[in-house]
């Protein structure tokens, strides 16, 4: 019997795969080697942390999580220091050619460390990949020369938005711009030549994370670029329970205003919180790691099936 989807799969997926795995493989040899435990949290809770831009899937009563992020916390509550995973990650109203509604993200939480230490060890860890998958210090990615060198560059918020745009970024958030602005006229400069931290985000673009000490509107949030792909969001993690409370019912209430459906506040997490010590945690995409260093434009090419294939 011919089978279109399995040639397709055998000749253009099949590489990209096998290079997949050993990047997987290479992961996890990093963290566990730097005295990581991996770890495992349920795919389906009762209630996802309230972000109004991020919209969970239903499933029989609870939602398939959209993050283990409130998870891999009570965890940290619960005396654990230096935690990873790779899990299966859902949401809705996500499809394009760097977007899956289900996708793989590596979260990793360390305690008594920040967002500025989590940078260094970012770098460490994708030049380690990089060099076990023998691709070595550098990487072509869409006919860019990429330099994985460390350290990598550092631009916050305010000097991108000064250097590529004619708005400010409070500008942008009053207007609902602040999205747009960041897709159509910054991320086009980032991570050209070299990998690129932005940090330093609008308080407001944060909901989980830190306020910067001194700098109230600003908090301890970062997110990483290579070849103009966003890869990664990290933050200083915010353990203040009432703090964290306020910010969700917030958020809730934006999802009202906009018609979205308004989850259930996650009770147990924000009861845990106020024994959470100072940590620093991080998402970091590994279908779109997979799309760098395959130099893949879509990401329907380093999975095993698309939503159109099943």
């Amino acid at each position: 019997m011919h089978c279109n989807f399995c040639e397709k799969k055998s000749a253009d997926r099949k590489g990209y795969l096998r290079l997949r795995s050993g990047m997987l493989q290479a992961i996890r040899s990093f963290f566990i080697k730097q005295g990581y435990l991996e770890i495992e949290t349920p795919n389906l809770i009762p209630a996802p942390a309230p972000e109004a831009n991020i919209d969970a899937i239903s499933a029989g009563g609870f939602y398939l999580h959209t993050s283990p992020e409130l998870c891999m916390k009570r965890l940290l509550t619960a005396g654990f220091t230096q935690i990873f995973q790779i899990t299966k990650c859902f949401r809705q109203n996500e499809r394009g050619n760097i977007h899956l509604p289900e996708f793989t993200l590596l979260e990793w939480y360390r305690t008594g460390k920040n967002y500025l230490d989590l940078m260094v060890e970012c770098e460490a860890m994708v030049l380690s990949v990089s060099e076990n998958i023998g691709a070595g210090g550098k990487i072509i990615y869409q006919g860019m020369e990429i330099d994985l060198k460390r350290p990598w560059e550092r631009i916050s918020v305010d000097e991108a938005f000064s250097r590529y745009t004619s708005i400010t970024p409070e500008t942008a958030i009053q207007k609902g711009l602040f999205d747009e602005v960041m897709v159509k006229e910054i991320e086009p400069h980032l991570g050209v030549k070299r990998p690129q931290f932005l940090y330093d985000f609008p308080a407001t673009q944060a909901a989980l994370a830190r306020l910067k000490p001194g700098r109230p509107g600003i908090a301890e949030r970062f997110e990483i670029y290579i070849g103009t792909l966003e890869l990664a969001n990290a933050f200083s993690e915010l353990n203040d329970a009432e703090e964290q409370k306020e910010r969700f019912e917030k958020e809730q209430c934006s999802r009202y205003e906009q018609g979205k459906q308004v989850y259930p506040m996650p009770d147990k997490f924000l009861t845990s919180l106020k024994y959470m010590p100072g940590a620093a945690g991080i998402a970091l995409g590994i279908d779109r790691l997979a799309m760098l260093f395959t130099d893949s434009a879509k990401i329907d090419d380093v999975v095993s099936f698309t939503p159109e294939d099943l």
